[in-house]
């Protein structure tokens, strides 16, 4: 049975997480509230998954297939206009390919079209005009910082003027301690990194608090392995990125992108409790 119960998240949700007959919560949301949901669980002695937040970085080494990785990596972080948590939010470029790769990532980004549902375009408008606010208020930061603004989408003509509509955007090379490469933008907006190597890929991919989707892309199948065992999240796509993939597989992250995980059967462990029977038979 399921019984949907709308209201503000700060009256519903509240009583809800905080009743004494709740034996369990799942909870997607923002990290902030995301601590209150735990804090108000361990009141009550019940656990909770929380599924939170993200700063997903795409590592593209040198070998990687461009063709394949540029229209993917374009496609993760406007989804949904980038309002998802696993957005691929960061794309971590080898240096030695870094000109090249950006250059045509840049020719695709800028190809994008902004529009209302009904424009069937590829990018939409931000939910509500206080997180449009947000999202523009990074890219005005970014720019006022002097990161170079390397493309942005356009609004198509005939989109409503008053509509919650932002231009995707991509920076490059953004600094590794900008907020622009730690903190979630929760819209169209592409941080761009360069590295060195394998060791410094994944030193900056898991330099955020977060650790909810990560992507590799090359063709070397040592380095694949290896990367998907090194780089810090709930889960690790290799030359392809779901975005938090098909119900079948398992949902979450680490870190400040929250524990427990969504989807599969493994989720189901936590909707149950473990009991431990021992008969001792005469």
């Amino acid at each position: 049975a399921i019984n949907v119960v709308t209201g503000s998240g700060s009256r519903i949700g509240t009583a809800l997480a905080s009743h004494a007959g709740v034996d369990f919560i799942s909870f997607t949301g923002s990290p902030e509230v995301g601590q209150l949901i735990q804090k108000t669980a361990a009141d009550n002695y019940i656990n909770c998954t929380l599924e939170l937040g993200g700063k997903s970085p795409q590592v593209v080494f040198s070998d990687a297939d461009f063709d394949l990785a540029i229209p993917t990596i374009c496609r993760a972080i406007i989804q949904n206009s980038g309002q998802t948590c696993s957005a691929g939010s960061r794309v971590l470029v080898q240096r030695n390919i870094y000109d090249e790769f950006m250059g045509r990532l840049a020719e695709a980004f800028g190809k994008v079209r902004v529009g209302s549902p009904e424009m069937d375009l590829d990018c939409g408008p931000i939910i509500t005009a206080k997180q449009r606010a947000t999202v523009q208020g990074f890219i005005d930061r970014a720019q006022a910082d002097g990161i170079p603004l390397l493309a942005q989408g356009t609004i198509a003509d005939g989109a409503d003027p008053a509509g919650f509509f932002v231009r995707p955007s991509l920076f490059g090379p953004v600094p590794h301690s900008s907020s622009l490469a730690q903190e979630e933008v929760f819209g169209p907006v592409l941080a761009a990194l360069s590295f060195e190597d394998e060791d410094d890929a994944v030193r900056i991919a898991n330099g955020t608090d977060f650790g909810l989707v990560a992507a590799a892309w090359t063709r070397d199948g040592g380095r694949q392995i290896r990367m998907s065992k090194r780089l810090r999240a709930g889960q690790v796509f290799i030359n392809c990125y779901g975005a938090g993939a098909g119900i079948e597989l398992p949902f979450g992250g680490t870190g400040k992108s929250g524990h427990g995980r969504e989807k599969g059967l493994v989720a189901l462990d936590d909707y149950s409790n473990l009991k431990t029977v021992v008969i001792q038979h005469a």
